[in-house]
Formats: structure tokens, C-alpha cells, sequence
């Protein structure tokens, strides 16, 4: 058994806002217990912190671990093996980065998942979805103007998958299931990186949405939906989604919407700043880069209208290739319309309430998983703290310094 004693550190409560003095005791993999003066048990590794802030694990709720390339249509032609490797190096860097829980939005499947449970590689704890769900010419079908067959091969790496018509949508959705997707994706909108559609389209009939969400609540599952504009993502919930990414050009009249159906919004603002000063560096496509303009500017309007409504918002980020090192810039992008305790929620226990979580993870209470940072200085009043990955000086993960 694996004891861990933090000693001397500024113990971050998400949930009230306050610090506490005291050290956390940290065996099998749970928080034993926290406060002043603990005593260290034989055989036990202490690690003084000097008063180093300590707060939950950070959990991102929209990564794509295996998009190690901006042009996501080119993940098709990958060898599983390929695009294993690159995962591999992708989860490390994110949990060095003190992200030790990762809602993947589809890309991911249960090979990963198992693979960094088991200890086969380092990374984040992986909530998958698998593929996400695509009708024809959707945000998850990848195909140009002039390809007309798609692979959807289970070998082949890739984001989405095309199932048109209740009866198929239905197939696919339980197809995911069957392959322990803790959720399922959907797209219900035009988005950036695909090549055929309009960001301002709506995608999939509703009852082509109404029957995906069927089947996630028949496996005690949810449905996330990639939704930017107001009337998407208004179908969307009404359909019963429980989860909508990106949202950036939502107004007031969804604010009521999502509070009404207990939905969550997941931002993921850094991905948009990326795409347009790096993007086609990393491969994204020449016509995608001219669409990142028309939701850039809006995404912060959207976070704080919906922040001011009362919506319930959880962190994410959505960063392709080598833009994944800017994965801790969404705390700093998203400070400029929340109060920095807000933004760390986002990434502690309200992402936890998403995922299904809480009490496990997102907290420091005892009994949950240890999965904790260490950072030097004090978010709640500089939220670099955070933002910049250099400041963060342990991540602890099921009780291991990792």
C-alpha cells in the first residue's frame, strides 16, 4: 500500500472558497485525512510543501487525446499503432500539466482507457466516448467534396462516425455502448475543423437526437452535443442533452434552457485563439482556418452570459496537435469574465458533477480519490498560478507523486 503525507500546505476548498493549514495523508489511493499536524505512519513518503497551495486534480472535460494533428481528416489514414504512440506522449504531457481526470469527446476508445488504468501508460484518468456520432456531411464526416466512401472501420483512427436515420443512430449509439463509452457524442451543429458544413447549420433530426439520447439513458449513460449556435444547441436540449461543447454563439433566450434541463455548458475558448495564430502550422486545412473568425470573438460573450444566467459550466479546451501544450491558458481566458474561484470549480467539482463523480474526484475531502496539485502562489488571487503549467510543482495521482 502506497502512503503519501503532504506536509505544511494551503489546502484549497473549491467548494467554500477558503484555505485551510495542514497536510494531507493520502493511502490506497484515498484521501485518509487532512489537517494540522499529522503524523506520519511507518513506511510513509513525506513531501513538505512550505504553505504551496493544494487543490483537487484538474479535470478537463473536452480533450481529444488521439488528435496529434490539426487536420482531423487525416487521423482516418493513421495506423491504430501511430496513433497509440502519439496518445501516449499526449496524456503525459496533460498530467504534467496537473490534469488528472480528461472527458476525451471522441477519438478515444477503451484500449486507452485500459491501458492507463492498468499503469501501460501515463496519463490521465479517460472518460471515452469512442466515435462521436455523424449524420452525412456533419461535423464528424471528414470526407472532402469529391470522396465518396468512408471507412468506418473500427481499426482506423478517427473522431466520428456517419449513421443516418433513427433506426442507424440507434444502432451506433449502442454500438458505443457496448464498448463501455462512459457517454456518447453527437454532433448536432456545423463546426471548424470539417470540410463540408456551415458552422450556423443544424445537424440530425430531433428524432434522430431524441432516440441517441434514448438509448445513453436506457445504459444509465448522457448524451454531450457539439452545438456553437443558439438554435442548435436550443434542439439540442430540448431533446435532452445533457452536455453542450462549445456553445460559443448561444444568447439569453438558451440561458433558460440550460438551467430549466440541469444541462451543462462546456466552453473551450483556448482552442480558437490556437487555431488562429498556430493552426495551419499544425495541419488544420486553409477552409477551416477562415472559419475559426466566426466563432473567435464570440466565445466570451457566450461564457459570460451564461455565467451571469446561472448556468452550470465546466472546464474544457479542445486543443489539437501541437497545440495542446496551451491547455492551462483556458484558466487565464476565461478569468477575463469569471472570478477565478469560478474557473477552478469548472475544473474541480462542477466537471466531477458532469462526469458523474462527485465525492470521488474534484475535492479534497476525505474519502476521495487523491488526485491533488501543488502550485506555488495562490489562484483565488492570480490565476497564473494555474494558467502557467511551470508554477505547478506536484501532481498527485491515486495517491502516487506522479
Amino acid at each position: 500500500m502506497t502512503i503519501l503525507l503532504l506536509r505544511s500546505g494551503a489546502l484549497l476548498d473549491v467548494e467554500t472558497g477558503e484555505y485551510a493549514e495542514g497536510d494531507v495523508l493520502c493511502a490506497d489511493g484515498r484521501i485518509v485525512e487532512t489537517g494540522p499536524g499529522l503524523q506520519a505512519p511507518d513506511g510513509a513518503r513525506v513531501v513538505e510543501l512550505g504553505g504551496a497551495t493544494v487543490l483537487p486534480g484538474l479535470i478537463d472535460a473536452h480533450v481529444h487525446v488521439t488528435a496529434a494533428t490539426a487536420d482531423l481528416g487525416a487521423l482516418t489514414t493513421w495506423s491504430p499503432s501511430y496513433a497509440t504512440a502519439h496518445s501516449a506522449r499526449i496524456m503525459s504531457g496533460m498530467l504534467d500539466r496537473g490534469f488528472t481526470t480528461v472527458r476525451d469527446a471522441s477519438g478515444a476508445d477503451f484500449g486507452l482507457a485500459d491501458a492507463q488504468a492498468e499503469g501501460l501508460l501515463r496519463g490521465p484518468r479517460l472518460a471515452f466516448c469512442g466515435k462521436a456520432l455523424s449524420q452525412t456531411g456533419g461535423h464528424g464526416d471528414s470526407r472532402p467534396r469529391g470522396t465518396r466512401l468512408h471507412d468506418g472501420h473500427q481499426c482506423c483512427a478517427g473522431l466520428g462516425r456517419i449513421a443516418d436515420g433513427v433506426d442507424a443512430v440507434r444502432a451506433a449509439a449502442r454500438d458505443e455502448l457496448r464498448k463501455g463509452a462512459h457517454h456518447i457524442k453527437v454532433m448536432a451543429g456545423g463546426g471548424v475543423a470539417s470540410p463540408t458544413d456551415r458552422i450556423d447549420s443544424t445537424q440530425y433530426s430531433m428524432d434522430e437526437l431524441q432516440a441517441i439520447v434514448q438509448e445513453a439513458e436506457a445504459a444509465n449513460r448522457y448524451v454531450a452535443a457539439h452545438a456553437y449556435t443558439a438554435r442548435s444547441v436550443s434542439r439540442s436540449l430540448r431533446a435532452g442533452i445533457r452536455s453542450i461543447e462549445h456553445g460559443n454563439l448561444i444568447d439569453e433566450s438558451n440561458v433558460a434552457e440550460f438551467v430549466e434541463h440541469d444541462a451543462f455548458l462546456v466552453p473551450t475558448l483556448v482552442t480558437y485563439w490556437a487555431l488562429k495564430s498556430e493552426g495551419r502550422e499544425y495541419g488544420l486545412p486553409e477552409d477551416s482556418w477562415r472559419k475559426v473568425d466566426e466563432v473567435l470573438g464570440a466565445g466570451l460573450a457566450a461564457l459570460e452570459t451564461a455565467h451571469r444566467g446561472g448556468v452550470k459550466i465546466v472546464y474544457g479546451t479542445d486543443l489539437l496537435g501541437g497545440m495542446h501544450r496551451h491547455q492551462n491558458e483556458e484558466f487565464r481566458i476565461r478569468s477575463e469574465v469569471q472570478e477565478p474561484l469560478e474557473v477552478i470549480r469548472s475544473a474541480t467539482s462542477t466537471a466531477a458533477e458532469l462526469l458523474g463523480m462527485s465525492g470521488e474526484i474534484g475535492t479534497l475531502r476525505e474519502g476521495a480519490r487523491a488526485d491533488l496539485v501543488v502550485c506555488d502562489g495562490d489562484p483565488l488571487g492570480d490565476i497564473s498560478a494555474l494558467a502557467d503549467p511551470k508554477r505547478i510543482r506536484h501532481v498527485v495521482q491515486d495517491g502516487d507523486l506522479v
